[in-house]
């Protein structure tokens, strides 16, 4: 039973993850993967609106992707993006980062194999993961303006996307909680949570939604 305290909490949260960015035209959108395609829909949205001239799609598989990508996340996105019209030439595939910092580091690295010249980023990422890529994007490749992107969705549209309230809380709880502690071990900048925001966190971590939290300190996942 989700009480309605909790879902008070759970909606300032996902309210602070998102970094409430305007999309504007990038020198290239990267698409960070994961399970969902939805990621690859607003790139390509993102792409037709000419906001970027270039995608480019990173993302190996996790226990969570495997059995739904069984080719890699980049792959599928890649082929979804052409399904919905974009050129190949218009799309670049990094296919081995496990991780958002490995997600930022593979695809600057091919970005810059490939002879792309790169000064602001449109950075694409499930709703609530907006601020913990930013944050990441910005220790990471600290030369370039990073704008945040997702698809447009209020908190009750996503849970209803999912199908799966209490795991929708546990994953923006986990979230929260690397936004905290990662800037500490060196894996993004830190971002100042309101104290209505952490106050929410104690009390979903005190009502049992825990099981996306980490206790590992040497690995930005």
């Amino acid at each position: 039973m989700i009480s309605t305290q909790d879902w008070a909490d759970a909606r300032r949260v996902w309210d602070y993850h998102q970094m409430g960015h305007t999309p504007r035209p990038c020198s290239v959108a990267i698409g960070l993967g994961s399970h969902d395609l939805g990621v690859a829909d607003i790139a390509v949205d993102l792409y037709k609106g000419g906001m970027a001239p270039l995608l480019v799609f990173t993302g190996a598989t996790s226990p969570t992707t495997q059995e739904r990508m069984p080719r890699g996340e980049a792959v599928h996105y890649r082929e979804r993006a052409l399904e919905l019209g974009v050129p190949s030439e218009a799309i670049l595939v990094e296919p081995h980062a496990r991780n958002t910092g490995e997600n930022i580091r593979f695809s600057r690295k091919l970005l810059e194999e490939s002879g792309v010249k790169v000064s602001s980023v449109l950075l694409i990422s499930k709703p609530y993961e907006e601020r913990r890529a930013y944050a990441t994007a910005r220790k990471l490749w600290p030369g370039v303006d990073v704008v945040s992107a997702s698809t447009p969705m209020t908190f009750a549209e996503y849970v209803d996307s999912i199908g799966d309230a209490r795991l929708v809380i546990d994953m923006l709880v986990g979230a929260l909680q690397r936004l905290m502690i990662y800037p500490d071990q060196g894996f993004m900048i830190r971002q100042p949570v309101p104290d209505d925001v952490a106050e929410a966190y104690e009390r979903l971590c005190q009502a049992g939604y825990t099981s996306r939290l980490t206790t590992a300190a040497t690995s930005s996942t």
